[in-house]
């Protein structure tokens, strides 16, 4: 089966080239951090497979586009009577991430941009954009045994309403997502369109109609304690009454408890729809390689949908026999939302601080 050169995955490792794969796999989605990969290469019989060492840096590349950088976690080398097969398998730069330890440190007055550069510097990582409107500073950043290095990350960017994903180019990016961005191109389901298949699923387990977060803040010696903090939003989406209390120790302030209840109920509808569809190609109509955080406007009479979605995965399948497409995963447009809510921590015996004052991080995150 020939395979366009512009939609030919290629791993780059060890300044070799290879691209003529039985099957591979190439996975990224926003909310699962460390993309993984997959790719299997059939040797010859008498042959000799590749010298290939896991840890090793790779770059997987379609056509001349770069879909992802990371390292090779497995080689898999398999021989029997019929077959000879080599299994590779890796992930993105967030694999190191999920697999280490934080750096521990103490830091005072550090902006977000110095706080992730101390828990990803140390473990190899220097390529880091941050997109926020405003920068956070932190009183005081207190990163202690326990949590792993994604841990410390994802805290710290939720705390300043910020997410964590690497891009495809191996950089590490702290922002959220572009609503503003024009869609990459129409899908539409039908004789002459060009999906392949598309299922759309409602769910209305865990979906909320109202959501009331309740919080305190503690007392100290500038302030008194509030008791009764009390923030309710609600989704007239969903039919019926279906209400939800959420007690949160960390909702210190009105703002907090109402920032805590809007992110709850987001979420909730995020969950509640999704639309899966199964493309030709790894390329988007306007040519970009598809990837999540991209917009696509999507239409099918059939379901009744045509209204632009928002991507939040994708996953190339292709190789020798096997048919090249790209299934995407589509969540409703403009839903998921980041609001600053940071994790702060159970203090120790003798110390007392204000509340919102210290965001540690390495010990329970409830």
């Amino acid at each position: 089966m020939a395979i366009a050169d512009n939609e030919r995955i290629t791993l780059l490792i060890n300044g070799q080239s290879h691209d003529y794969w039985t099957r591979y796999e190439v996975d990224s989605d926003l909310f699962i951090p460390a993309d993984a990969w997959s790719l299997s290469l059939a040797v010859p019989l008498n042959g000799v497979p590749p010298k290939l060492s896991a840890g090793a840096s790779i770059q997987l590349k379609l056509g001349r586009d770069t879909v992802l950088m990371g390292e090779l976690d497995t080689v898999r080398h398999s021989v029997n009577n019929q077959s000879h097969d080599l299994s590779l398998q890796g992930r993105d730069g967030a694999g190191k991430l999920v697999d280490c330890s934080a750096p521990i440190f103490v830091a005072k007055q550090a902006t977000l941009g110095e706080v992730v550069a101390q828990i990803v510097k140390p473990l190899g990582f220097s390529k880091i954009k941050i997109s926020a409107q405003t920068s956070r500073v932190f009183d005081k950043i207190n990163i202690e045994p326990g949590d792993t290095a994604w841990d410390a990350l994802q805290h710290a960017a939720e705390a300043a309403g910020l997410w964590p994903w690497f891009a495809s180019d191996g950089t590490l990016m702290v922002g959220g997502p572009d609503y503003n961005q024009a869609p990459v191109g129409t899908l539409t389901l039908g004789p002459d369109g060009n999906i392949q298949s598309l299922i759309e699923t409602r769910n209305i387990a865990r979906r909320m109609s109202e959501l009331t977060v309740l919080g305190q803040a503690h007392g100290s010696g500038n302030q008194t304690g509030k008791h009764a903090l009390k923030a309710v939003v609600k989704d007239a989406s969903v039919k019926g009454y279906r209400p939800k209390i959420v007690v949160d120790c960390e909702a210190d302030t009105p703002a907090a408890a109402m920032a805590k209840a809007r992110k709850l109920l987001a979420d909730s509808r995020l969950e509640g729809y999704t639309v899966e569809i199964i493309v030709c190609g790894h390329r988007a109509p306007n040519g970009q390689p598809w990837g999540p955080g991209q917009r696509v406007e999507v239409i099918s009479e059939v379901h009744g949908i045509e209204q632009v979605l928002f991507i939040c995965a994708r996953r190339f399948t292709g190789g020798r026999q096997v048919a090249t497409t790209t299934t995407l995963t589509c969540k409703e447009d403009g839903v998921w939302i980041l609001d600053a809510h940071p994790h702060k921590k159970k203090h120790r015996k003798g110390k007392n601080t204000s509340a919102g004052e210290v965001l540690k991080l390495g010990e329970d995150h409830d």
